[in-house]
């Protein structure tokens, strides 16, 4: 359906109310949001209780996360008709959460918007009005300790584990929907099922039905989320640190000459966004969120990767294998190509094709995925990957390392492009957000 028609007819996105409720084994975040005229909405978040302390659950602080968490939930909604008006019933916000807000959504939805073909400024994309209570920053009254670290299956996340163990602090894992590959890397890590957040996200029918008849569709600000999310259970269990996994290369705009960035919500941008507002308008004693490789880029985490073996059978980070049973590579995607691509220096070829099952290399139909990724095209595909100089070094350096004939795509790029000699694998962006003690274990890690 055309984006102007659904917003002229459907001019009214509700945020009409959040509640926290609990039993025996779960506490559940209960949500309420309307399209007028339309549809009504309650999904719900279902965390897992378990063995863990619980030092707060309805406190103000809590909340207000609870509050914001379903701000960011509603964006899921709100985009299969982009409403002119966002009406928030349930809570105040002043003018400095509203921009805030209208920026996320803005540039969260950049994908969305660019898929979509919507042309709309940041002003004029999204007018958010509030009314109801207002609940300002409280500080916690507990201390705070240990890691939280959200496990996805990726290379990513397994590096951020097991780097960790050098820190003092104890480790806990954090899931959503429970996903077989986040767990066997999970107990790989060493970490146990009781040391483990666990949320199911439940998502509301009535979205599915819309996307079926052909309301707006399409990628959303996923990871901030996550955030809140994080930062809620960190909060309510008594974690002081929240560890992501997102690295330097997730600054980089999917589209040329435009701030167009499928990971948005990972970027160092968002990052600081996000510490600011929960100090300035949640808590400012709260749980501690940032990336611990945010300083390093995709090739070095590859080669850290790259011994840690005993994840190499496991890990996954294709959203098409995903929805085979048992997930596995589909090898015909740009989130297969990328990682083959970035591990390749080190593990091609034996080890590479074993991992994935056969050699992409030689896969004549990823080319125009191939091109994309090194950065000659238009665009490079709207999924995880890295930059496009991660990726041609990568590249330069697997051509490098070879004496045998080249395979299709290595040769494509050969006969082509420029290889490069980037020195990459000593890379560090002081842009950062690393408390001190991370910072020097990374630091360590890359330069010993």
């Amino acid at each position: 359906m055309e984006y102007k028609v659904l917003r002229e007819k459907y001019k009214r996105f509700i945020y009409k109310n959040y509640q926290i409720t609990e039993d025996n084994e779960n506490i559940y975040l209960k949500y309420e949001f309307e399209i007028e005229n339309l549809a009504n909405f309650n999904p719900v978040l279902v965390v897992a209780k378990k063995d863990f302390q619980i030092y707060s659950l309805y406190t103000d602080v809590v909340k207000n996360i609870v509050f914001n968490l379903g701000m960011v939930e509603a964006i899921s909604y709100y985009k299969l008709t982009c409403s002119q008006i966002f009406d928030v019933k349930c809570g105040k916000l002043n003018q400095e959460q509203i921009a805030w807000y209208q920026k996320l959504i803005y540039l969260g939805l950049g994908e969305f918007r660019y898929i979509n073909g919507i042309q709309e400024t940041q002003d004029n994309f999204v007018r958010i009005i509030t009314e109801g209570e207002r609940l300002e920053p409280k500080k916690l009254d507990y201390p705070l300790n240990d890691c939280v670290v959200p496990i996805g299956g990726g290379k990513d996340s397994n590096v951020t584990l097991e780097l960790l163990k050098e820190t003092p602090y104890k480790r806990y894992g954090f899931r959503i929907n429970l996903e077989k590959v986040s767990q066997k890397c999970a107990e790989i890590a060493g970490l146990q099922e009781c040391e483990i957040m666990e949320v199911k996200r439940k998502i509301d029918s009535n979205l599915i039905e819309l996307n079926k008849k052909g309301f707006l569709n399409g990628h959303t600000p996923f990871s901030a989320m996550v955030a809140f999310l994080t930062y809620f259970t960190a909060t309510i269990f008594g974690k002081k640190y929240i560890v992501l996994s997102n690295e330097d290369s997730a600054n980089e705009s999917n589209i040329k000459g435009e701030n167009i960035n499928h990971q948005y919500s990972k970027t160092i941008e968002f990052e600081n966004d996000f510490r600011k507002y929960v100090k300035n308008y949640i808590c400012s004693n709260g749980p501690e969120y940032f990336s611990f490789l945010r300083p390093i880029s995709e090739l070095q985490i590859a080669k850290l990767f790259s011994k840690q073996e005993q994840y190499h059978d496991v890990f996954k980070s294709c959203n098409v294998g995903s929805k085979s049973k048992p997930w596995k590579w589909c090898c015909n995607c740009a989130k297969c190509l990328f990682p083959y691509i970035i591990l390749s220096p080190f593990l091609y070829k034996e080890k590479l094709v074993h991992i994935f099952g056969e050699d992409l290399f030689e896969k004549e139909d990823l080319l125009k995925t191939f091109v994309e990724l090194c950065g000659y095209s238009e665009n490079k595909p709207f999924e995880c990957v890295g930059t496009y100089e991660e990726v041609r070094v990568a590249i330069s350096k697997t051509i490098q390392n070879m004496n045998e004939k080249l395979p299709f795509l290595l040769q494509y790029y050969k006969d082509n492009f420029e290889l490069m000699d980037y020195d990459l694998l000593h890379y560090y962006n002081e842009n950062h957000n690393l408390p001190r003690e991370f910072d020097k274990i990374l630091r360590k890690k890359i330069f010993e």
